[in-house]
């Protein structure tokens, strides 16, 4: 049985590798545009390098292609089949990686967290689960808002990938923590965010702004743009 399950393994390899890393595939992730799998972690990468699939080379998406990933659980669940002590091993990774994570950041969030979080599709940020998969999701454009051509101020600047898709549940808050780790700003650095010029408060959730800002005023564009500056105190 042993050997026949072997034998198996060893017929459907080039099926359940990787194309980019050569391992087995983990969180399978396929590209909707040509239906390549790979890694989700090793497809996320090379994404931030380029929009074109690294298998066959057709253009993924022109501005945000990881708008075009879909996790394959049923290959997931074939995979662990077929490759015994796998998900065990990738299990204990997991919980390896979290807990290195937290002692380094004095004790963020662990891989229960409950809180609400930009789906950023970073295999690493992941917390061992999916919080807020199930809701809706909203596409968001957040841009650095400048005037004359140039940025508010220097501290403050544009984002790399600034198109991300999170639930409509996140907050202001939540969007404006997300800026300040991405732009290795201050936790305690001011920021405003902006809808069409509207300074918008903390506890507002994407899906307020897009009901009562963004769609009501004409603006029925898709991604919704959210503008953020260094905070202006008007004394």
């Amino acid at each position: 049985m042993a050997a026949q399950r072997k034998h198996l393994v060893k017929d459907f390899n080039r099926h359940i590798t990787c194309y980019l890393c050569r391992g087995y595939l983990i969180k399978p992730t396929t590209v909707t545009e040509c239906l390549h799998t790979f890694c989700k972690s090793c497809i996320v990468q090379h994404f931030e390098e380029s929009n074109e699939c690294p298998q066959c080379g057709i253009q993924v998406h022109e501005t945000n292609p990881l708008e075009m990933l879909r996790l394959d659980k049923t290959l997931e669940e074939i995979i662990f089949k077929l490759v015994p002590g796998l998900r065990e091993k990738e299990e204990q990774r997991e919980i390896d990686f979290w807990r290195k994570t937290k002692s380094k950041s004095n004790g963020e969030d662990s891989p229960r967290s409950k809180k609400p979080r930009l789906d950023d599709y970073d295999d690493e940020q992941e917390r061992g689960g999916d919080y807020h998969r199930s809701d809706p999701q909203i596409a968001i454009c957040l841009d650095c808002l400048r005037s004359n051509g140039q940025s508010g101020d220097s501290t403050v600047k544009g984002l790399m990938k600034k198109f991300i898709r999170c639930s409509t549940r996140v907050t202001v808050g939540t969007i404006k923590k997300f800026l300040c780790l991405k732009l290795k700003l201050p936790s305690s650095y001011e920021l405003d965010v902006l809808c069409n010029g509207e300074i918008m408060g903390k506890d507002h959730t994407l899906e307020f702004i897009y009901r009562t800002r963004w769609r009501l005023q004409g603006d029925s564009a898709y991604p919704m743009v959210l503008e953020y500056r260094p905070r202006i105190d008007f004394g």
